[in-house]
């Protein structure tokens, strides 16, 4: 039966508008970032594995300063918490510049994590404010619309990935670059240096960037909503009730496999396209943008079904499809890859990029399934659900370690054989929206 309760509260519209635009700007972040597993790989000549500690600190922001940040929002309000959100996300894309010079790989991974605990504190506090601007009864398809413009900033950070940094790179290959460590290191440093800067200069524009929406906000009047009006619940009490809250635990649990299996599908495409077609990164790298871009139609139209459909239902049913669609980026054929031609017999990758499309709903119906109804409670219970992001500082290493070292099958690649993990995420979670399902129609 079609739902008619509106979606936002009135009064809060303008507020609304104002808090989705940070959505795409930490979508532009994740997106932005990814490509650069491949791209320090090959400017670092460093394995699959040491190169996907980008994805190790980046997501580790989150796991870190998760709780913190919804203590403080517990203690302050949406409003501070937002604030500082955005002065460490500043703070961590200008430490790119020192990081570049310095050409050290930890000084990169040092800004991420900054950058990142800034990212944390705007989820936690983004993601329940969202859900407060309305009836609890809209307050999962109200976060899916929010979350709607996250991707939009993805396809930005892909964009400004794809041509302004590795399509700037130096054309220098990883065998060419190993060649030249051994006869002429000086020339390699050059080589490196430029190619660090070019990776930096996009991060000091993020960086300012991201200020003037720290002084935006800091001169926005953002209303309370109820439940910052109500006050503060005991914490003691709060952390009990969430840890009796089965769907909630689980909801944890189911998050942090699908962080993990977006990260995973989203960095290692570039991989696949490069070891299973001969493809550039730079071309690859157009397909990311075409997972990105069906995710983004995906969204609207899945924001639209839950009208119709409950959001548990929608989540089991789309993660079966997307551990299908695994299975034939694992399984089916690609023909090589032509210069020019971005449509032939690519069935593997073509799978690879329609994943997307299945993922698309997932993070906001998750987190809204886990949250609906718990009022003030949202607060602290949003820093488990952003904890869980640390799925993606934990399953990528794994991945990239499969692609390293995965060679025990001669008829599989150890690239396929790594999206093998993904399947078991989606495995997870297609189990996950079936008990909740069954368990609010009985």
């Amino acid at each position: 039966m079609k739902n008619t309760t509106p979606l936002i509260f009135r009064p809060l519209l303008l507020s609304f508008v104002l808090v989705t635009s940070l959505f795409a700007l930490w979508g532009f972040a994740n997106d932005i970032t990814n490509p650069m597993v491949a791209a320090f790989k090959n400017i670092l000549l460093i394995s699959n594995f040491e190169s996907s500690l980008v994805q190790f600190a980046f997501y580790g922001g989150y796991c870190v300063m998760a709780i913190p940040a919804a203590l403080f929002v517990r203690r302050f309000d949406y409003k501070t918490g937002i604030l500082v959100g955005l002065f460490l996300y500043a703070a961590g894309c200008l430490l790119f510049i020192p990081a570049g010079n310095a050409m050290a790989f930890w000084a990169f991974l040092i800004a991420y994590f900054v950058m990142t605990c800034g990212l944390s504190f705007l989820e936690t506090t983004s993601n329940p404010y969202i859900l407060a601007m309305g009836e609890n009864e809209t307050a999962t398809r109200r976060l899916n619309l929010a979350q709607a413009f996250n991707p939009m900033g993805s396809i930005t950070g892909m964009f400004v990935a794809r041509h302004f940094i590795l399509g700037r790179l130096d054309a220098a290959t990883e065998a060419e670059r190993l060649a030249l460590r051994d006869t002429n290191p000086d020339a390699l440093a050059a080589i490196q240096q430029s190619d660090l800067n070019i990776v930096s200069g996009p991060y000091l524009i993020l960086g300012v960037v991201v200020f003037v929406f720290f002084l935006l906000f800091l001169l926005a009047r953002l209303p309370k909503v109820k439940t910052e009006a109500a006050g503060r619940l005991s914490l003691k009490g709060t952390v009990q009730k969430l840890f009796h809250n089965k769907t909630y635990l689980w909801s944890i649990v189911a998050q942090a496999f699908y962080v993990g299996v977006q990260i995973m599908v989203w960095t290692f495409i570039i991989q696949y396209a490069e070891h299973e077609l001969g493809m550039p990164k730079k071309v690859a790298q157009d397909f990311n943008i075409a997972a990105m871009t069906i995710f983004v139609l995906s969204r609207f139209i899945c924001t639209f079904l839950l009208k119709y459909f409950k959001p548990a239902q929608l989540l089991s049913t789309l993660a079966v499809a997307g551990g299908l669609f695994t299975l034939g980026a694992i399984f089916l054929p690609n023909a090589p890859f032509v210069e020019g031609h971005y449509f032939g017999a690519y069935w593997g990758l073509f799978c690879l990029v329609a994943i997307s499309a299945c993922m698309s709903l997932m993070f906001p119906t998750i987190y809204g399934i886990a949250l609906k109804g718990m009022g003030d409670e949202a607060k602290l219970a949003s820093a488990g659900l952003i904890f869980a992001i640390g799925g993606g500082c934990i399953l990528p290493p794994m991945q990239g370690w499969l692609i390293d070292r995965a060679t025990w099958l001669e008829w599989l690649s150890p690239v396929r054989i790594s999206f093998v993990l993904p399947f078991i995420c989606f495995f997870v979670i297609a189990c996950y929206g079936y008990r909740v399902y069954r368990s609010r129609v009985k």
